[in-house]
């Protein structure tokens, strides 16, 4: 017979967190697996919290003035979470389960010594483990004892690191219940933690053992280093033996200490190889059963292992699905495109959907299998080359995976005689008729679409979509246009490469580009200018603007004097550039047309930092640069031999990238506009099943992909617990840095620079435009928090194109992510900007507001005293 406040055990399992609480889920999971044994125990339910928090009134609103409190006031957090804990320690065990404890004790025995084990409704889950929030309480002797010690794991809900760490993720502390867990103790000769995965590297297929003697609390606390195993394919690969001084042990009347090891034993082995692989091999058991890989605290007692607690390993990046058992090696998109931030499920489907090449999904990113090039040498060397001047650190990542020569497979190239699969394109003119011509078919695709789109609705609107992606990918794809973006690519690098080989001089190209025609991103960033100069002559204007907070505030300006003509100024910037936003390949994500008021900070700093006519001043100015550089350049190679054909010869490199290079950012800006048009119909149809009861907010869609989308519009029904898996997901996945390479073992491959060439304490990056710049560091995670000052440097993690307005009243730009061709770099070039992208863990390791130094010629940021 089940009881309503205590529970054996073997009763539960990880479906009934709600009443056991995770541990006690996990540990009645793990009591259930054939050759798993846990020590024996009951639960005391969730409902046991609840009547006892029942007697305590008071507490309601000591939790209201907790969740009102900011996490990182940390002595309010102190100071109050000590009163609610106080509080619930003060509470008498009601007698009805007191006596079920007491009952459940006598079966177990009741002179016996316990563990008195924390087990909240919000811990060791997929998503969040919550390690260490609540607490344990070891060798606990007696029934008043343990009657205590249970009152004091309640009150453990609430410690200081509980409290911040839930508030931090966004959860309510109404809505976590906390069970506690009773267990015979475990008195082992040795103890520790078993990673069924790397934890540091996320490979699947490696296991790691730290071990120590005596209770695991030595090694929990920090007390000891512990001896540590690496396993893989049955047997141990590495080891380290640590000199173990201390130990902590039980206390025959209750209570542990800290006792010296012997000095023979301290350098001897926690465990044998033999028993580490056993372990593991229980591990994999446990693995399989949770069907994740498990972080898991084990004791050896009597040579034979006890498992105590087991919870997911929730900081691995998932690992898309291959539907295979063969090795594969993927690249990141987001590195790419300059979006690593995690996508809701609409998003990521869309994206695949109008992509040119096959995507994977995994933690809300998007990868592409490269193995198949990887496996021929001619395919190798291509994607090496390409990926080795977009970001080194994905070709030193690529180049690592390589290097282990069994896991890639080799296969031979084409047969000999049979052309390369798209093969080089045929040659282009410097006709900037091209490019015109170019940007007018792009032009009137998206015409035809909004024209086209306005009478589809339900399920003949998905229908009209599918048929549109084909046209969004034979736009994307147009021979003349890719032949168009490579021929400014090309044209650069060889600019680079010829220029320093026959004049020593890195990256001329930089300042060649500077104000180059047909650049949507850099003119979008220099309209905003011409924005600012007709508000900074209404003063009423800008004045409403500090305040505003409203998405709808442009019906409001017209009101304000001056408002009519600031209002059509911002209208006329929107129709042009209101499709675009931060992380824009998301299709989700709100755009500057939805909200506005992004634009307001940026329009305002622009206000206060420019002088009237600015757009056209740094436009021109740029070209007059370009100009001069040119000349300079031109006038050098003829001074040397062979100078006229080497002068001839860049000449014409020079008018291949000035005519091409602007029309790099076009492609994008024609995808994110037929994105808006798409999502503005699926929202209305979304609206629609909000109307019909169907959905519960027009959102709702954007945790399905576009297929279950189609569904739910052709059925009137929606999966509502899919759709909360999926948001409890998304804000799981976006807790996780996503690796540039990520192999099918789970492994995150990072790279490496390998350079030797920058001063001692600099941080390493990519040179991506020329100069070298000083001044002070502004760290900004969120476009429309941007507080800039003129001389400012930005620091921030990515930047796509909706970031470039920002970029007219900076001095320099640090991202930890991008390369030579990505937008921001295109952009930092085009303003003049030093830049160097791809510095690893820019934003935690500069502070705001510390000066630096970036070297955009040679590629790395020095923090100044």
């Amino acid at each position: 017979m089940i009881e309503r406040y205590v529970w054996d055990l073997r009763d539960a399992d990880e479906t009934q967190v709600a009443v056991v609480g995770g541990k006690g889920a996990h540990l009645g999971g793990l009591s259930r697996i054939d050759g798993v044994r846990v020590p024996e125990g009951f639960c005391v339910t969730t409902d046991a919290f609840r009547q006892v928090m029942a007697e305590a009134p008071s507490i309601d609103d000591q939790l209201d003035q907790l969740s009102r409190l900011d996490p990182d006031d940390r002595e309010a957090v102190r100071r109050l979470s000590a009163q609610v804990r106080r509080t619930i320690e003060g509470i008498a065990v009601p007698d009805e389960l007191a006596a079920a404890i007491t009952r459940a004790l006598g079966r177990l025995g009741e002179q016996a010594a316990y563990a008195v084990r924390s087990s909240a409704t919000a811990e060791d889950l997929p998503t969040a483990s919550f390690a260490g929030q609540q607490d344990t309480y070891l060798n606990v002797m007696g029934r008043t004892e343990i009657l205590r010690h249970v009152s004091r794991c309640w009150a453990s809900l609430f410690t200081e690191r509980a409290v911040t760490y839930r508030q931090r993720n966004g959860i309510d502390h109404r809505t976590v219940r906390m069970a506690v867990v009773v267990q015979r103790m475990a008195f082992p000769q040795a103890s520790g933690v078993l990673f069924t995965a790397d934890p540091v590297s996320g490979n699947r297929k490696v296991a790691t053992v730290d071990a120590g003697f005596g209770l695991g609390e030595a090694l929990v606390s920090g007390l000891v280093n512990p001896d540590v195993f690496t396993v893989r394919d049955g047997e141990v690969v590495a080891k380290t033996i640590a000199a173990k001084q201390r130990a902590v042990q039980a206390l025959p009347a209750g209570g542990t200490q800290e006792v010296a090891i012997d000095a023979q034993q301290q350098e001897q082995p926690a465990l044998t190889d033999a028993q580490v692989v056993r372990l593991v091999e229980l591990g994999r058991r446990i693995e399989a059963h949770f069907g994740r890989p498990q972080d898991i605290e084990w004791c050896l007692v009597d040579d034979g292992f006890r498992i105590v607690q087991s919870r997911p390993i929730t900081t691995l990046f998932p690992v898309p699905e291959a539907g295979d058992q063969e090795n594969h090696v993927y690249v990141s998109v987001g590195h790419q495109q300059m979006m690593t931030d995690a996508m809701k499920p609409l998003g990521l489907s869309m994206w695949q959907l109008t992509a040119m090449v096959p995507m994977h999904a995994a933690g809300g990113r998007l990868f592409v299998d490269a193995t198949r090039r990887l496996s021929s040498p001619a395919g190798r060397a291509a994607l090496l080359d390409v990926m080795g001047k977009g970001d080194p650190l994905v070709r030193d990542a690529l180049e690592t995976v390589l290097d282990r020569d069994d896991f890639v497979p080799s296969l031979p190239d084409a047969v000999p005689g049979r052309p390369a699969a798209g093969g080089a394109p045929a040659p282009i003119e410097n006709d900037p008729a091209v490019v015109k011509e170019l940007i007018e078919r792009s032009q009137a695709s998206v015409a035809a679409l909004e024209r086209d789109i306005r009478t589809r609705t339900g399920p003949e609107l998905f229908d009209f979509l599918l048929e549109a992606f084909d046209e969004h990918k034979r736009v994307l794809g147009d021979p003349l246009s890719v032949q168009a973006i490579m021929a400014g690519m090309d044209a650069t690098w060889w600019l680079n490469d010829k220029l320093q080989e026959w004049l020593g001089e890195k990256n001329a190209a930089d300042t060649l580009t500077l104000s180059a025609p047909d650049n949507i991103t850099s003119e979008m960033g220099l309209a905003l200018l011409d924005v600012a100069d007709v508000i900074r002559a209404r003063p009423e204007v800008v004045a409403f603007l500090k305040d505003v907070q409203d998405e709808d505030f442009l019906g409001e300006l017209a009101k304000v004097a001056g408002g009519v003509e600031a209002r059509d100024a911002i209208e006329g910037y929107l129709d042009r550039y209101g499709m675009r936003c931060v992380g824009e390949i998301d299709i989700t994500r709100p755009r500057w047309r939805e909200r506005p008021t992004t634009l307001v900070p940026v329009l305002l700093d622009n206000v206060r930092n420019f002088a009237p006519g600015a757009a056209a001043q740094r436009f021109e100015e740029g070209r007059r640069k370009a100009q001069e550089k040119e000349e300079d350049v031109l006038a050098r190679l003829r001074a040397l031999p062979d100078g006229d054909r080497k002068a001839d010869e860049t000449k014409r490199m020079i008018d291949r990238v000035r005519t091409f290079i602007g029309y790099r950012e076009y492609p994008k800006y024609g995808i994110v506009s037929r994105y808006f048009v798409y999502k503005q119909a699926l929202l209305a149809e979304a609206e629609r099943l909000v109307a019909a009861d169907v959905l519960t907010a027009k959102e709702d869609v954007f945790y399905l992909t576009f297929q279950e989308f189609h569904d739910v519009v052709r059925s009137h029904q929606v999966d509502g617990r899919l759709v909360q898996q999926r948001k409890d997901a998304f804000r799981a996945y976006q807790a996780l840095t996503p690796p540039r390479v990520l192999t099918s073992d789970g492994e995150a491959v990072t790279g490496a620079y390998r350079r030797d060439d920058v001063p001692a304490g600099a941080l390493v990056g990519l040179p991506v435009s020329v100069g070298t710049i000083e001044g002070r560091a502004r760290v900004v995670l969120d476009m429309a928090e941007a507080d800039l000052e003129a001389g400012d440097i930005l620091v921030t993690t990515f930047t796509d194109p909706s970031w470039s307005p920002l970029f007219v009243g900076i001095a320099g730009l640090v991202t930890e992510v991008g390369g030579l061709m990505t937008h921001g770099a295109v952009i930092a070039r085009e303003y003049g900007l030093p830049a160097v992208v791809g510095v690893a863990q820019a934003t935690r390791l500069i502070r705001d507001g510390q000066r630096i130094r970036v070297h955009g010629t040679d590629g790395y940021v020095e923090i100044l005293p």
